[in-house]
């Protein structure tokens, strides 16, 4: 490729899911990249700790699997993943009702057509064109504008409406499964969000990586050329041609790729839109030996109650025995809304009772092995939300993450692509696909 003085092509700032997605991406097509992260660690939110044997999670939120977005992934060959039990277990604060893996696609997938079919009868305009291409109004930030007359409405409005709806089904389950699937308890973000996510959930399974979620990130990082990924180094200022850092002052590129969280992006780019987010505090308990009335239940599926503290909780350990010391069990439990800002002495005392409820055992005995409270966990979709906003901001400087696409790790997932697709279209190159194959852990 033709060089001036520019020592790598592309810098991307931020080693996060979405920035590493977009870094495999262009190296796959030739384009030299220098990653740089601030935190001394890669991942972003997609960071696991090990505490006393214990590999924990720092987000709590399972892999909602479309296998055909993780494909389009180079480099996610290798990640092995612990699926949950098909279906979900209802529990309504007294006993628990199993919702079989049938039932609950059929239901996602009924509810999802109805709202995009809700969409399709009085708004035309979500065609998707390339991005940079067509007709795509954007406003000053850079984002594009809503339609004057958008379908997209709350979640809560939508379920609300029952002829869109097969009876009684978003009762049932839809509603505590949207609001652990995209982390929104009062379900006030998008419906147009909310049916993406739950086809994402009939077509494919929930999951937790194998060995924690930092699996993810690491895997994404682990092909990628020696010294690609550079920790511990704080960009101040982007343009076009370059990034200026602490440590190393200014590094000259082609072009630069921003893929921090939505609030640093804002700093590194004036004017970007921030978006209100959902609180998160996930908590890890564990039972020691796992044995007698403080044992909890050895089933594998994702437990939703119909009300309290509690948005969703599961058995890690039994999931994924690899998180755990040999002999030893792992509860993590994920708490929305705002009982998420309480102390942690004070939620802990009061999420116990409602998880010696749900698994039927004493919790007096169970040790918290670790919380994590992230105010700015998952940013909020409020309707109307264009799950495509553009990661162009000009040629030379793009954009992406969570928060320019689905609040989920597929969000980012596919935001990275679609950044880099821009980038090598703005650079006349081609995107080269690279084979990749998923596999199920035993």
């Amino acid at each position: 490729m033709l060089r001036t003085a520019s020592t790598v092509d592309v810098v991307i700032v931020g080693a996060g899911v979405a920035g590493l997605a977009a870094a495999r991406h262009l190296t796959g097509a030739g384009v030299s990249v220098t990653v740089l992260e601030a935190a001394p660690h890669i991942g972003g939110r997609a960071a696991t700790d090990e505490i006393d044997g214990f590999r924990l999670d720092r987000g709590g939120r399972p892999l909602v699997l479309s296998p055909a977005e993780l494909r389009r992934t180079p480099g996610l060959g290798g990640l092995a993943l612990r699926p949950f039990a098909p279906g979900l277990m209802l529990h309504n604060g007294q006993r628990a009702q199993r919702i079989s893996g049938a039932r609950s696609t059929r239901g996602a997938l009924s509810a999802a057509r109805a709202l995009v079919r809700a969409e399709r009868r009085s708004d035309r305009w979500t065609d998707r064109r390339p991005e940079g291409r067509g007709d795509r109004r954007t406003d000053r930030n850079g984002d594009r504008a809503a339609p004057s007359t958008p379908a997209d409405r709350p979640v809560g409005d939508a379920l609300a409406h029952r002829p869109a709806f097969p009876p009684r089904a978003h009762d049932a389950f839809l509603r505590p499964l949207l609001g652990a699937l995209l982390c929104d308890p009062r379900l006030r973000g998008s419906s147009r969000g909310a049916a993406q996510a739950l086809r994402a959930f009939a077509d494919g399974r929930l999951c937790l990586p194998a060995g924690g979620a930092s699996a993810v990130p690491e895997l994404l990082a682990a092909e990628l050329p020696p010294g690609t990924v550079r920790t511990s180094v704080h960009a101040t200022s982007v343009s076009t041609t370059g990034v200026c850092t602490v440590e190393h002052g200014r590094i000259p590129c082609r072009a630069v790729l921003v893929a921090t969280g939505a609030r640093d992006a804002a700093e590194l780019l004036p004017g970007l839109r921030v978006p209100a987010f959902h609180p998160v505090t996930v908590l890890h308990h564990t039972a020691g030996s796992g044995r007698g009335r403080s044992a909890p239940s050895r089933h594998t599926a994702l437990i939703l109650p119909a009300d309290g503290p509690v948005a969703y909780t599961y058995v890690a350990g039994a999931i994924d025995p690899s998180r755990t010391p040999p002999g030893q069990s792992l509860i993590t439990t994920t708490v929305l809304g705002a009982a998420a800002a309480l102390p942690v002495s004070v939620l802990d005392k009061t999420v116990r009772p409602q998880l010696e409820r749900i698994y039927g055992a004493a919790t007096e005995d169970w040790r918290l092995l670790t919380s994590h409270h992230d105010p700015y966990s998952v940013p909020a979709m409020p309707a109307p939300h264009d799950p495509e906003r553009p990661v162009r901001v000009l040629a030379g400087l793009y954009v992406c993450g969570d928060h320019r696409d689905l609040s989920t790790l597929q969000g980012a997932l596919h935001s990275g692509r679609r950044a880099a697709r821009a980038l090598l279209q703005d650079f006349g190159l081609p995107d080269r696909a690279e084979p990749n194959t998923l596999r199920t852990a035993a």
